[in-house]
């Protein structure tokens, strides 16, 4: 098995753990408490950034999500998302995330985050490698010596013997790995916010360039029960809030408040939940995927799904710091991220190719 053929199956249960934490990501946004309040321009300097993190991870997430589906080696081939699968989503996160305030309650907090940490150390690692390698082969030269390693597992011998293990990679992607590696103890040892926030972008890109909808009705479907989804749990119960308060893990970016008061050691955070990026940012890496499959020179539906985002996370912020309330922000994201798209393509009388798609 080899790197890449590693990273789907890590995205993908890391892709449910995010959504049962505070897939509305904005619970913590007023983080302020009675030693300091934010300044205007504090708050200003974490929305700002959020929203431009955000949409790193599914610009260039996207852009890989293409290369990613014309590859013919059987191990870059993305996971594909059914509409049965799209329709089952929802409930077994549901399920994930009553399961883990069960355990908030019953368990001790400082446990289960060390088991959980150690676990998003490893996915970290491997997924911080993985978008490093294409930057890694612009850096060095083609002169470099690049060799070739393979860890292999296997038991059983002769004709009995069954492979385990089969890793492999070269000079470059164990750099990648020794970086990564250095991330990732960072991470455990001082759970910093910048660290955390490397995992975190780390996550969020390869969730956009290797998790593939089949079509947009599969599409719909997933964001539309991740709707359902999220309002209930934020408004009907205090589940989500309670849980991503006590989940110590780098599924959700961070920016603090207080960093022009406090430098680096800020801790006064704005917060956005990866479940925010990663399930509109699949939706809009399809709608690139149809724009260049249209062999044309613009890339409409694209950019109209990626400006739809940015209105509306610029929504969810805007109500939230009017109303000082946690809010779901799928609830703004998924009619934005579904509407324009299909108005432009009504305007250009291209609804029927695209629902097709």
């Amino acid at each position: 098995m080899s790197e890449t053929e590693q990273i789907p199956e890590a995205v993908a249960a890391v892709l449910e753990a995010l959504n049962n934490t505070d897939s509305n990501g904005t619970e913590q946004v007023l983080n302020a408490t009675a030693k300091f309040v934010a300044s205007p321009e504090g708050t200003a300097l974490a929305y700002g950034s959020l929203v431009f993190m955000a949409l790193l991870p599914i610009y260039f997430g996207a852009l890989r999500s293409v290369t990613c589906s014309k590859s013919k080696n059987a191990s870059d081939m993305p996971e594909t998302i059914t509409s049965r699968d799209a329709a089952r989503f929802p409930i077994i996160a549901s399920c994930t995330l009553f399961g883990l305030y069960l355990f908030f309650k019953v368990f001790s907090q400082e446990y289960i985050n060390m088991l959980l940490s150690i676990y998003f150390f490893g996915l970290g690692v491997l997924a911080l490698s993985h978008i490093m390698s294409p930057l890694m082969s612009r850096i060095f030269p083609a002169s470099f010596p690049n060799k070739q390693f393979q860890l292999l597992f296997t038991q059983g011998s002769e004709e009995a013997k069954e492979e385990i293990v089969n890793y492999e990679f070269d000079t470059k992607n164990l750099l990648c790995l020794i970086i990564s590696s250095v991330v990732g103890v960072w991470y455990l040892l001082k759970k910093h916010w910048i660290a955390n926030n490397l995992f975190g972008l780390a996550f969020a890109l390869n969730g956009v360039e290797l998790l593939h909808l089949n079509n947009v009705s599969t599409g719909c479907i997933l964001l539309g029960g991740l709707f359902v989804y999220d309002v209930f749990w934020v408004f009907g119960t205090n589940v989500m809030v309670t849980v991503a308060k006590s989940f110590e893990a780098p599924i959700k970016l961070v920016f603090p408040q207080d960093l022009l008061e406090r430098g680096l050691d800020a801790s006064n955070f704005a917060m956005l939940g990866l479940g925010d990026i990663v399930i509109p940012g699949i939706f809009i890496a399809l709608l690139l995927r149809f724009d260049v499959s249209l062999k044309k020179q613009s890339k409409t539906y694209f950019y109209s799904s990626f400006l739809a985002y940015i209105f509306g996370l610029g929504l969810t912020i805007f109500v939230m710091h009017t109303f000082k309330h946690a809010q779901p922000a799928l609830l703004y994201l998924v009619p934005a991220c579904i509407g324009f798209p299909c108005l432009v393509a009504l305007v250009k009388g291209e609804l029927t190719g695209v629902v097709q798609l």
